[in-house]
């Protein structure tokens, strides 16, 4: 069971969670950010057949930025790997925490970006690996490129 440990500002705070335990479902509407303090957290996403593991985040590590970001609800679940230990920053909590410390803000960056280039390989590793026929592969690509495309996958 969660435990809550202190409110260090208005809008951020730690709380305890422990072996397993859920941290939100996929599919919450919460915009809380998460770093990790202590131990580790599993995300899983449900896919038509079963759950699957996407990742695991350690100690130093943030999640829940999609949701924070996008406002959308939270694409994947996240568990405690252990006793887990987490930073909670509510949206206004993150704004403040950039303000008072802009190289979190560069690291976050950082760290965003290394996972994109991350899925990319993998993508690219499933692509070459499954002979997936090139021009599928450019409407997939076009459509998660980071541009803005219609129904069609045609840029606007």
């Amino acid at each position: 069971m969660s435990m809550k440990l202190e409110t260090r500002f208005q809008h951020e705070y730690l709380e305890e969670f422990e072996d397993g335990e859920c941290i939100f479902e996929e599919g919450d509407t919460g915009r809380d950010l998460f770093i990790i303090q202590l131990g580790s957290v599993q995300i899983r996403k449900k896919t038509t057949s079963k759950e699957i593991e996407m990742t695991i985040f350690n100690k130093g590590d943030f999640f829940g930025d999609m949701a924070l970001l996008q406002s959308l609800p939270r694409y994947a679940a996240a568990y405690a790997v252990g006793k887990t230990r987490l930073l909670i920053l509510k949206p206004a909590g993150f704004l403040l925490k950039i303000r008072r410390d802009p190289t979190f803000a560069f690291e976050m960056l950082q760290q965003l970006s290394y996972r994109v280039k991350l899925s990319n390989d993998r993508l690219l590793e499933l692509i070459n690996r499954h002979q997936i026929p090139v021009d599928e592969v450019q409407k997939l690509l076009k459509t998660i490129g980071g541009g803005h495309t219609n129904d069609e996958g045609k840029p606007q």
